[in-house]
């Protein structure tokens, strides 16, 4: 095998040895890394990689469709025919699509066929997968099948995105890089994905709330990966919280916090809050291994509930460290009709020890939070990270429409009480009143009619509502606009409702000092930096509340859904977030020694 190439290499090479040096880099397309390389000197390749998604976006449609009909079809003729370049053939073969089945070959070409008559070129699809490793067989079809659906700009942007998914994957193996970090990390977090409720376990999906067996495990998990790091102190808090400290010198009294949660919403990803755990556990690791320490202790939290979702009560982990408790919440039940006093004491939490949760403000030099985005933008940009600038203030409410049940087929239309009909009308208010603002958010999620029969005019419809806008006062004209809307509505229909306020968060700008910090991280990488709100809620938002705080976003794929079992993210991107928080760490321990 070759000598791996370095980053010294490729700069000093002329135009025409670079190019030959990066052959196969792009499927018989050597035209994306000579533009790129006339960009030199790269500081780093995650800076070169950059380029070349810049040379390729800003490049013409029909190059781009030029781009994706030079790749070959999924275990397509090129492949039996053995006429496909040496990259691909490797890619093929790691996701097994070199020993298909005949049912499978047959599945796979039919889909070919019926992708390329919709689209007009070529499906395409990174196979190594997100890991490196390559995916699997169902999940090759169960994508094919997926994006057969989709938009036809969405899948030549999507076809694009994975096409340079493949140049990343090869251009790794080209220079001999592992992201060992980033491995590290996704191993962790695929891992305690093993953990979940019952009644999803059976699904295949991905479901932990609060004090769940499942739950408890995943804290005994996270308790065992911090012991095995290399923290020095590991204990599960009054509420959950599972808390790992790597001491430091002593040089500087005060400690650094870091983490997200690990609870997750029904039938969600992998990835949402617990990156936020395991990339600083990562750094952790390397120190300990290097026998290293920092001039301030750093304080990992596994946020034991944000999500809201057995109980009414997001941010439980984090609030509780604010000295946000709210006694009342622990006489709540859940759907079972178990109390939270209940499920605490079986999971052996002592509720009198949770006031002296609270942190002191003068004992923390701040809070930072690194967290999958959860939404398309860095995505579409192909930009592995972003700076957050504020979370948006949110407000949520649960309500109820009562109406009069009555039969669908005597009563007229003009003289119907339809409690849902009256939801449909506020969903649609709420739509376009958030869309007035531009970047507000308005969305009722449940809709639920009790009892409900195809026969009947409904008599009650059970519905939420979650307001969200970038400032307070935005948030606010927008929650006053909702709840006039929705009287009219009530009045006009002769329906009456009764709304319970649940959650209300002020919005959380980032400390300037510390967004700094994560743009110098960013900068160093070589990576573009991009500025964004935050339009979901976070644990960083509660501790925003007593210390500074300012988090990163990493990239997710498949449009950076979240939410959903289709979460994910690359360990290359895990890798960029845990060497940006490396750096983090390295500049605060340089401000500590002047």
């Amino acid at each position: 095998m070759a000598a791996p190439l370095t980053l010294a290499q490729l700069n000093a090479a002329s135009p025409d040895e670079a190019v030959a040096l990066l052959d196969g880099l792009y499927e018989h397309s050597p035209w994306i890394a000579r533009e790129a390389l006339a960009q030199r000197p790269f500081a780093s390749l995650a800076q070169f990689k950059h380029a070349m998604t810049r040379v390729l976006a800003q490049a013409s449609h029909e190059a781009q469709l030029a781009l994706v009909r030079a790749h070959p079809e999924l275990a397509g003729k090129a492949m039996v025919d053995k006429n496909l370049t040496a990259e691909s053939t490797n890619e093929q073969n790691k996701a097994g699509l070199t020993q298909c089945t005949a049912a499978e070959f047959e599945k796979i070409h039919q889909l070919n066929r019926d992708y390329n008559a919709k689209f007009g070129f070529p499906f395409i699809l990174a196979v190594r997968g997100p890991r490196g490793l390559g995916l699997q067989k169902a999940e090759i079809i169960a994508t094919f099948e997926r994006r057969l659906q989709g938009h036809p700009d969405f899948e030549l942007a999507e076809c694009l995105r994975n096409i340079h998914r493949i140049a990343e994957i090869r251009l790794n193996d080209k220079f001999g890089i592992t992201p060992t970090l980033g491995n590290q990390v996704w191993d962790w977090q695929e891992v305690l994905s093993q953990h979940t409720d019952p009644g999803y376990a059976e699904l295949g999906q991905l479901t932990v709330t609060y004090l769940t067996d499942a739950h408890r495990a995943c804290a005994k998990a996270i308790s065992k990966d911090m012991q095995e790091s290399g923290c020095d102190t590991v204990h599960i808090d009054a509420v959950g919280n599972v808390v790992g400290r790597y001491k430091g010198t002593g040089a500087n009294p005060r400690a650094l916090m870091t983490g997200s949660h690990y609870d997750t919403v029904r039938n969600g990803g992998k990835y949402d809050g617990r990156l936020g755990i395991y990339v600083p556990l990562a750094c952790v690791h390397a120190l300990s291994v290097q026998g290293k320490r920092l001039p301030f202790d750093l304080e990992i939290v596994a946020f034991a509930e944000e999500e809201g979702q057995r109980y009414k009560a997001t941010f439980l982990g984090s609030g509780a460290l604010t000295g946000d408790f709210n006694p009342a919440w622990l006489d709540q039940v859940d759907a079972q009709g178990i109390s939270m006093r209940e499920a605490m004491q079986h999971a052996g939490l002592c509720v009198d020890d949770i006031p002296a949760l609270k942190r002191q403000a003068e004992d923390y030099l701040g809070f930072v939070e690194v967290h999958i985005e959860q939404g398309p933008v860095l995505n579409e940009l192909d930009i592995p990270l972003g700076i957050v600038t504020s979370i948006n203030a949110s407000v949520r409410f649960q309500g109820e429409i009562i109406g009069m049940a009555s039969h669908a087929g005597t009563t007229p239309m003009d003289r119907r009480r339809d409690a849902a009909a009256a939801v449909a009308e506020l969903m649609l208010f709420v739509e376009q009143r958030a869309a007035a603002d531009g970047d507000s958010v308005g969305t009722v999620g449940i809709l639920q009619v009790p009892n409900g029969s195809i026969n009947v005019v409904p008599g009650r419809c059970i519905f939420s509502l979650d307001l969200r806008a970038p400032r307070d006062a935005q948030r606010d004209r927008l929650a006053s606009d909702v709840l006039a809307a929705l009287q009219s509505i009530c009045e006009k229909r002769g329906v009456h409702h009764a709304l319970q306020e649940t959650m209300r968060a002020s919005a959380a700008p980032s400390a300037p000092e510390w967004q700094q910090r994560w743009e110098d991280a960013v900068r160093t990488l070589g990576v573009p930096l991009h500025r964004m709100p935050s339009g979901a809620g976070h644990d960083a938002m509660k501790l925003h509340e007593i210390m500074p705080q300012a988090m990163l976003f990493v990239r997710g794929l498949n449009s950076g859904i979240s939410h959903n079992p289709l979460e994910s993210t690359t360990s290359d991107d895990m890798q960029l977030a845990t060497e940006a928080f490396e750096l983090l760490l390295a500049q605060l321990a340089e401000e500590a020694a002047h």
